[in-house]
């Protein structure tokens, strides 16, 4: 029998990544309280990657903010990977902001 083709999946994403380091602070995490202080790697209106020493969940909902405190947003994690070294690399998608993103939306 025939191995079927691999199935390709196009992934789009609806706004550019921009490389920036932001200092951000993350809370929210499931079994370790408090508030980690952490950078991002790059941002987009809509959401950002950041570093973090706790590994989330995939879908777990947690508080994303800019250190300034100019901006704040309830936040889903999208992936969660393992990066070299110690700490993981974060896909973050804002859900409810407020205050101003570095990146505002062509929307």
């Amino acid at each position: 029998m025939p191995i079927p083709p691999r199935t390709k999946f196009n992934f789009h994403r609806s706004e550019n990544r921009i490389p920036m380091e932001i200092p951000v602070m993350l809370e929210g995490h499931r079994h370790l309280p408090g508030v980690e202080a952490t950078f991002t790697e790059n941002v987009s209106a809509k959401g950002a990657r950041v570093i973090s020493v706790r590994h989330w969940d995939k879908n777990a909902q947690l508080t994303f903010a800019s250190r300034t405190g100019e901006f704040r947003s309830s936040a889903r994690v999208a992936y969660c990977q393992p990066i070299h070294g110690d700490g993981y690399a974060v896909g973050l998608e804002f859900l409810e902001s407020k205050g101003r993103w570095v990146v505002e939306s062509a929307n």
